[in-house]
């Protein structure tokens, strides 16, 4: 999903599903014909994690539109929330409403063509976003494009009181462990890690606001809800940040 301007757009559809690229063979984003709003792929399904721990908010912050199944998929759901999303390519929003059934911009969603760094780093967003969720990928996959300490702490500022930053790493090793340190540092350790899906994308939650404890049993029981409410892996999930612990301190 993507993260530098004037990408090579290439369409491809298998099996029902068209899927995004740029220029390569890295699929940046995906939608099934006969579920436009669903999620397809494994990892952005992942990405939905923060609901385990959140209602959904005010506000939604997307980096990174690519095929907007994020952004379409809380539109849809999150019905109480308004959600913006930052995409730095106008052809890859207009490829995402063309192609992707990414709605129009109404009262509920905004689409700006923009650098995500400036709306972050911008004051008027410091503390108005519940949850921020982050996918920046150019065509080379290597790793996010942008991962400094600075850009993870202006997404901090951006986070509400009790805020949750989702991010999407893939790519290189030295990417991973860049990410891990750079996130550890400016959330204080509160930060943790889904199960690594078979393409090995990995989402990471960090977490802002007040100190959370949560037992095992409160976070099946959510689980159950958020799979009936939403038909997430949410099980999934729970198994992995858990990882045997009777109780979750962050």
């Amino acid at each position: 999903m993507s993260g530098t301007r004037r990408n090579q757009i290439t369409l491809s559809e298998q099996n029902g599903v068209r899927y995004l690229h740029f220029g390569t063979e890295w699929i940046q984003g995906a939608m099934r014909l006969s579920r436009p709003f669903a999620i397809e792929i494994d990892y952005v399904r992942d990405m939905m994690a923060w609901l385990l721990f959140l209602e959904p908010p005010d506000a939604i912050l997307q980096l990174g539109l690519g095929a907007g199944a994020l952004s379409k998929f809380c539109y849809r759901h999150c019905e109480a929330s308004v959600i913006e999303a930052v995409e730095l390519d106008a052809d890859v929003v207009r490829t995402a409403r063309h192609s992707f059934a990414l709605p129009p911009d109404d009262a509920r969603l905004q689409v700006h063509i923009a650098d995500a760094h400036t709306v972050v780093v911008a004051r008027e967003n410091h503390g108005r976003f519940g949850v921020l969720q982050v996918d920046l990928y150019d065509r080379l996959a290597r790793g996010p494009v942008l991962d400094s300490v600075a850009f993870y702490r202006d997404c901090r500022r951006s986070l509400a009181a009790s805020g949750i930053l989702c991010v999407n790493l893939f790519g290189e090793k030295e990417s991973f462990d860049r990410n891990r340190r750079h996130l550890t540092q400016v959330f204080d350790g509160r930060v943790l890690y889904l199960a690594p899906i078979a393409e090995g994308n990995v989402v990471a939650l960090a977490f802002a606001g007040p100190p959370l404890a949560v037992t095992a049993a409160q976070l099946t029981e959510r689980a159950a809800t958020i799979k009936q409410r939403f038909g997430l892996p949410s099980e999934r999930w729970v198994r992995a940040i858990l990882n045997g612990r009777a109780t979750l301190i962050l």
